[in-house]
């Protein structure tokens, strides 16, 4: 079933520094990674002997684990709820929900192990509220580095790399065509517009990646005015899910890069393959072009890849990925990421 989830800006939980999203899978391996370094160091400070340190995790971690897990859960379920708060009474009711479970593992633990020696629950209590705030602190402070204003400022960088050539290539490639069909100027002068207006947008929240695709084949419908039949585009897009939201300016820079490193350059005619599909809740894209025989303009795709990759990772962390590579004599490069769609 698909995702419905809406990100509203490239943190995924508001402009403003919220609590993380606990959906996310990046999110749970870090809260379960940051809980078991502590589970451990206790195990440490509660033994006497070296040896006694695998007994006393043990028993932490059969403690800790249930309620990890299963507040992972509620948080999960509750997520759009604890949003809607404030940042100060999200955390009040975050720590309200933890020791509430605590205290319900640590009664459901005495029942089903009457023999078990564990700690006291103001122990079991003082350990889960540190762990939680320093969970909280260590989310706060990642969010705070990967506020909307960084990440806005690597979007600008993405967005100034339509290059100044480009825009006066496309320009003259307009006005050779004004006195020989001048309908067709027009058009391509409309594409240009749109693009730049795209371009200068804000664009911190995800879009449906249909108005990815419309925005890419304008830019292509542009460089064809230069390159003409050394062009050549193949969409796939029978299995594109059209409401699928995705980081804008995903496509553009892609094929940008396609055409000015692998297509431009070569003496033949270049294809540039786009195939956009859904498999299960994961949408995945991939895209291929010819590699260019002078390497050294090939080194440029690093740019935009790495801006990308950046950008998935800030809206939605583990959940996506990028994989760019030459194989078979082409450039390829596969997208993967949730599929997630706006509320109806």
């Amino acid at each position: 079933m698909a995702t419905m989830r809406v990100m509203s800006s490239i943190n995924q939980t508001g402009t403003a520094i919220r609590l993380p999203n606990f959906c996310n899978l990046g999110v749970m391996l870090r809260v379960l990674l940051i809980a078991i370094v502590f589970c451990f160091g206790a195990a440490v400070i509660r033994s006497r002997f070296p040896a006694d340190v695998i007994e006393q995790f043990l028993l932490l971690s059969a403690l800790a684990q249930p309620v990890l897990i299963l507040s992972l859960l509620v948080l999960c379920a509750s997520r759009r709820l604890l949003h809607s708060l404030s940042y100060p009474a999200s955390i009040l009711a975050l720590l309200v929900i933890e020791i509430a479970l605590a205290w319900a593992a640590d009664q459901a633990l005495q029942r089903l192990i009457p023999d078990l020696v564990a700690p006291a629950f103001y122990q079991i209590a003082f350990f889960v509220l540190f762990v939680t705030g320093i969970v909280v602190f260590y989310f706060d402070l990642r969010s705070r580095a990967l506020s909307p204003a960084v990440a806005e400022a690597r979007i600008q960088a993405l967005q100034a790399r339509i290059r100044p050539h480009f825009l006066y290539n496309s320009i003259n490639a307009v006005l050779s065509l004004i006195r020989s069909d001048p309908r067709r100027a027009e058009r391509a002068l409309e594409d240009l517009a749109d693009l730049f207006r795209v371009l200068m947008a804000d664009n911190r929240t995800l879009t449906p990646i249909s108005t990815e695709v419309e925005l890419t084949r304008q830019y292509l419908a542009i460089e064809e005015l230069r390159l003409g039949d050394r062009l050549k585009v193949s969409w796939h897009l029978d299995s594109m899910p059209g409401d699928a939201l995705v980081p804008p300016l995903l496509l553009q820079p892609l094929v940008e890069n396609a055409v000015y490193h692998g297509v431009e350059p070569g003496l033949v005619p270049g294809e540039i393959v786009i195939d956009i599909t859904r498999s299960g809740t994961q949408m995945v894209i991939r895209m291929r072009n010819p590699v260019s025989a002078e390497g050294s303009r090939h080194i440029g795709n690093k740019m935009a890849i790495g801006n990308i990759r950046e950008r998935l990772q800030l809206h939605f962390d583990a959940e996506a990925g990028m994989d760019a590579r030459i194989a078979d004599g082409q450039y390829q490069v596969t997208i993967t990421l949730p599929y997630i769609t706006a509320p109806t």
